[in-house]
């Protein structure tokens, strides 16, 4: 089906005979009906998000817990453009731990989680910009997959989104050309800074739709627009006062809707359908997010009470290893002696008390060259955690 109420923008036949989409600028005409179904999602997520923010605040250290928030969103959000490289992957590539049956695309999400911690610290100095953007978009494909895609640079010849291996007439949706790309990402930088009465939840839905319809780049244009969603919920909006939100597991989940909901956009002008769907997630995820936070919060009290009961007097340096482990979940007894500034058997013998009290858990099986995990916290992450 083809868009023929020019609601999202048209179809245009190019030179080369295939059709290329011309997105309207943002905000839709007619405006976005916000009532019904879609008042009731923006409700839903509205006081979602306000329950993360405040349970976020409650944390004695909040710094401590975005490490592992934003590796799960770089994670989930990389999978869905195909990566195999799971949490447990990014931690032990990031402790430099050698392993031969790691996947070789983990680079893609290290660069995933620096794209986002220079995003984040960069908004310090500058808005969400296509500058901006550009920077992080080079981060993101520095030495990995797609790093022969001009990173850091808005493409120059035409893409196109379809089965892997299919032709440009193949194609299931095809963007604007390039001499028309930086015209559509300056409107769009226009309405992300244009005050307006659009509720900011679906602000940031509308963005991060016209950012994919747009497809500035050759390569990385979905972890970019994702990145962008974070962006915005925190430094630019501060409905969010820390990244604790993976959105990218609800899409990963939904994966065929996400993508079928942003074609329905442009074939169908769907914008209200795209919301719910994104308010959807927002809902569903912050509320895991806050039970994630919570379940945090128990744990470590939990485990600060029994290194204080059972470590005798290493307790004090067995405190600060356990709030180490927060930055740190995986590590070997030689990182341990390091940062404590304590002799390899007296860290050693700290490590084997947290592996008794099960706060560490050993994960190679080896005698030698022992890696231990911070297991209970990982879980946390690894699995959803039970509501009610």
């Amino acid at each position: 089906m083809r868009s023929t109420d020019g609601r999202s923008g048209r179809y245009v036949k190019q030179p080369n005979r295939y059709s290329a989409f011309i997105p309207a600028d943002l905000p839709p005409t007619p405006h976005i009906q916000v009532d019904g179904t879609l008042q009731t999602a923006l409700s839903k997520a509205d006081r979602a998000l306000g329950r993360l923010d405040g349970s976020i605040q409650t944390l004695p250290d909040p710094e401590l817990f975005v490490f592992m928030y934003v590796r799960k969103e770089a994670v989930l959000s990389s999978q869905i453009e195909g990566t195999q490289s799971s949490l447990n992957d990014l931690l032990e590539a990031e402790a430099r731990l050698l392993s031969p049956k790691r996947p070789n695309d983990v680079g893609e999400v290290i660069n995933y989680v620096n794209a986002m911690n220079y995003g984040l610290k960069r908004m310090d100095d500058i808005p969400v910009s296509i500058r901006l953007i550009k920077e992080i978009h080079e981060i993101l494909l520095k030495n990995v997959r797609g790093n022969n895609m001009q990173p850091g640079e808005i493409r120059t010849s035409q893409n196109w989104i379809g089965p892997q291996g299919c032709s440009l007439n193949e194609a299931l949706f095809i963007p604007p050309p390039p001499h028309e790309v930086m015209q559509h990402l300056g409107a769009l930088e226009n309405f992300i800074h244009t005050e307006t009465d659009i509720p900011p939840l679906i602000k940031i839905g509308l963005i991060h739709a016209q950012f994919e319809t747009i497809h500035p780049f050759l390569d990385g244009n979905g972890r970019i627009g994702r990145l962008l969603i974070t962006f915005l919920l925190t430094n630019q909006t501060k409905i969010l006062i820390k990244p604790v939100l993976y959105l990218s597991y609800y899409f990963k989940r939904h994966r065929q809707e996400y993508y079928d909901r942003l074609q329905d956009i442009r074939d169908k002008g769907a914008w209200e359908e795209w919301l719910t769907f994104f308010l959807t997630a927002v809902a569903v995820v912050s509320n895991e997010a806050t039970d994630t936070a919570r379940a945090i919060v128990s744990m470590r009290e939990r485990h600060r009470e029994l290194v204080i009961e059972k470590c005798g007097r290493a307790a004090g340096n067995g405190l600060k290893l356990l709030e180490h482990l927060y930055r740190q979940p995986i590590l070997q007894v030689g990182d341990v002696s390091s940062f404590l500034a304590v002799s390899y058997p007296a860290a050693n013998e700290i490590v084997n008390r947290m592996v008794e009290l099960e706060i560490l858990s050993e994960i190679t099986g080896n005698a030698r060259n022992r890696v231990f995990q911070y297991s209970p916290y990982v879980r946390l992450f690894s699995d959803p955690v039970p509501t009610g």
